[in-house]
């Protein structure tokens, strides 16, 4: 019998769990999809696969990654894909189109030797390291970037995680260059981040409309976290109470860390760190809502500092704006926010609550919705816990933790904190 260990299977893992489950929706799209040669978007809440998903269907021989940063203009970002792509960079003393210095750009590969001898070619011990020209490149120009990867005849995929990180204007500007890279040449991009939105590049640049397929890798059906937990369970050789896994799954708002954690938590209290030799039935008598809770409540730092900052906005103007924004998302309930908050329920809430009243200006409802995710990232609030869609005109909420967190507050409580009514 094989021995695995618990960390590996639940909780959440560095690398792919090994109770990882196919979704039709999610894996089957994207395999098919990669299939296509157009740019692809997982997009999801946190903490719900996504990054599993693209190293379950990608291999990791075919694509180099690019963590962004969020403090990333298309420069840095461009800079960062050549540098993964294999080049050496250095920095040139000509501008570019934008006024910042060009770089240089160069290639070294070890090229083995090889010496004759009466049998033949004999593979020589010594290498030699080769030097390609040097490239002189305008990372801020689209077309030199292209043509430096064209240069190395670069095939693999682009993945760029933690794209939701990026400020507004880098996600804007680089989704302008997506169109370039597929117009002009075979490259394929995977941008992973966290929103709920279906077109989120379209929206920064229509002519991706066709050009680019969006995997939403945030739906879990019951059934599916129920396979995970099934599979987990025969590779550590034990099964769950029936009873406690139903718990988990009705309670974690189809969270998958929710339930990962949840059973990696049992598997503590019940003394399975690695598989059993004979088998074990665990989680009777556990009680699978209270450990969700206790799961989500080791965030409670987390999601007041984010009611906080959130609430502070950019700077402290007379309207409060992201403060007021916080009023109807602490007024609604879950079932509501799990739908997401409509533009015109916001706009009549804040409109009865707001000190200007109906004379409240909707540009300034739209501007503080438009810029949650972007204050958020100043905030330094990672991952990000709302977002607004501005194809349906909703504000989500992006992290499940948080909605479980607020069934557990006293929302008089917190409204009083932030001096908002009740």
């Amino acid at each position: 019998m094989e021995i695995f260990d618990t960390n590996d299977i639940f909780g959440l893992s560095r690398d792919l769990p090994l109770n990882y489950i196919e979704r039709p929706d999610v894996d089957f799209k994207l395999k098919q999809e990669l299939q296509a040669k157009k740019h692809i978007v997982i997009y999801g809440s946190s903490k719900q696969g996504k990054t599993c998903v693209r190293k379950h269907c990608i291999n990791s021989d075919d694509y180099i990654l690019v963590q962004c940063s969020n403090r990333s203009d298309v420069s840095e970002l461009n800079a960062s894909i050549l540098k993964r792509a294999g080049f050496e960079i250095t920095q040139s003393t000509k501008k570019g189109i934008t006024g910042k210095n060009k770089i240089i750009a160069s290639i070294k590969t070890s090229i083995l030797g090889f010496v004759a001898s009466a049998g033949g070619e004999i593979e020589d011990t010594k290498s030699h390291e080769q030097v390609t020209a040097p490239l002189e490149i305008d990372v801020d120009d689209v077309n030199d970037v292209i043509a430096a990867l064209k240069s190395i005849n670069f095939k693999k995929i682009i993945v760029l995680e933690d794209f939701h990180y990026m400020p507004f204007e880098t996600q804007r500007d680089f989704s302008i260059a997506l169109k370039a890279f597929h117009e002009t040449s075979s490259i394929i991009f995977v941008i992973v981040g966290v929103w709920l939105e279906d077109n989120r590049l379209i929206v920064y640049n229509g002519d991706l409309t066709g050009r680019i397929i969006s995997v939403n890798a945030d739906k879990w059906q019951d059934s599916e976290l129920e396979m995970a937990i099934d599979k987990g369970g025969l590779l550590l050789n034990i099964d769950f109470d029936p009873t406690f896994k139903a718990d988990v799954v009705t309670h974690c708002l189809n969270s998958i860390y929710l339930v990962q954690e949840a059973c990696r938590r049992a598997c503590i209290e019940c003394g399975i760190s690695e598989t059993q030799q004979t088998k074990r039935t665990i989680g009777a008598g556990l009680d699978g809502k209270d450990i969700i809770a206790k799961i989500v409540n080791d965030q409670s730092a987390r999601y007041n500092s984010f009611l906080i900052n959130f609430s502070d906005g950019f700077q402290d103007t007379e309207l409060q704006m992201h403060k007021w924004i916080l009023y109807p998302v602490l007024s609604s309930t879950i079932s509501e926010l799990e739908l997401g908050l409509k533009f015109k329920d916001i706009r009549a809430i804040l409109q009865s609550v707001h000190p200007r009243g109906e004379k409240l200006n909707l540009g300034n409802v739209t501007q503080s919705l438009q810029s949650t995710a972007s204050l958020q990232i100043k905030k330094n609030i990672m991952p990000i816990i709302l977002d607004y869609d501005q194809t349906n005109r909703k504000l989500n909420v992006v992290d499940k933790g948080f909605l479980i967190w607020l069934q557990h507050q006293d929302i008089k409580d917190l409204k009083d904190d932030l001096e908002l009514p009740n």
